[in-house]
């Protein structure tokens, strides 16, 4: 008779969660008793009961927008770390407030400069948008609870560093967030094809410039508080950048006009 063999544990292959991924229901909840900020919390469909109602209603009191998506989706999240139906995706730094913002430009005795973000849901492009944003000498970045990627392991990377220099709020809804502004003398530039050339609007006061995503563009109702649409001169082929790169052809000419 053969001697039976214990399983060679070396052989067997070791998840552990990506950063800024929480995965299982005690973690999670720990999490939200915590005060780091939290920016989704994804919840398995079909899956509320025990625990998992009451992280549930713990995330909707905090603000944290809850997503329910397929048990294959949590899996490629969780990177193969078992999560019980539930995962949190927490934010790589803390947020700051809009007067955060205002009162950096002020501190700087600079008139406000900041970017507002509609829809962008890749972390790569704004990561990318943060890194071009900070080297423009912009006060603060803007961004959605829905309808956006937060601050996650990969958005700090694609910035290359930037994230940490950068003031990044997150409002519930962008448009009244304009409106707030607004009504605090600044102007909204809405970058879209078919405006005013960039080389000529004059873009040197108080302002905030908004950037959409990469197949939808400024949402209608973002588009209405804009009280400019601005273009960039496209001379190729192509007819558009991708919007970290439109940010940094328009952010860098209005950063231009503002030091003239």
């Amino acid at each position: 008779m053969k001697e039976k063999r214990a399983p060679d544990r070396r052989s067997e292959e070791l998840h552990e969660a990506p950063e800024g991924i929480v995965a299982g229901r005690n973690a999670v909840m720990e999490l939200l008793k915590s005060e780091r900020a939290v920016d989704k919390l994804y919840v398995q469909k079909a899956v509320r009961e025990g625990s998992i109602t009451l992280i549930v209603a713990k995330a909707i009191e905090k603000g944290i927008p809850v997503v329910e998506v397929e048990k294959a989706k949590l899996d490629a999240i969780s990177g193969g770390v078992s999560h019980q139906g539930i995962i949190a995706s927490a934010a790589e730094k803390e947020y700051s407030t809009m007067e955060d913002v205002l009162n950096i430009a002020a501190e700087r005795g600079e008139p406000p400069f900041i970017v507002a973000c509609d829809g962008i849901d890749d972390p790569h492009n704004l990561g990318a948008l943060i890194r071009c944003a900070e080297g423009a000498g912009a006060h603060g970045v803007i961004i959605p609870k829905r309808r956006s990627v937060g601050l996650t392991a990969a958005v700090s990377k694609s910035s290359a560093g930037a994230l940490e220099h950068m003031a990044v709020v997150k409002v519930p809804n962008i448009t009244f967030a304009l409106e707030e502004l607004k009504s605090k003398g600044l102007w909204v530039y809405g970058a879209e094809a078919g405006g005013t050339s960039m080389y000529k609007c004059n873009m040197k006061g108080p302002a905030v410039f908004v950037f959409g995503s990469e197949g939808e563009g400024i949402s209608h109702l973002v588009s209405e508080k804009c009280d400019f649409i601005v273009s960039i001169d496209m001379y190729g082929k192509v007819n558009s950048f991708n919007v970290s790169c439109a940010a940094a052809v328009i952010l860098c000419e209005a950063a231009r006009q503002r030091k003239a």
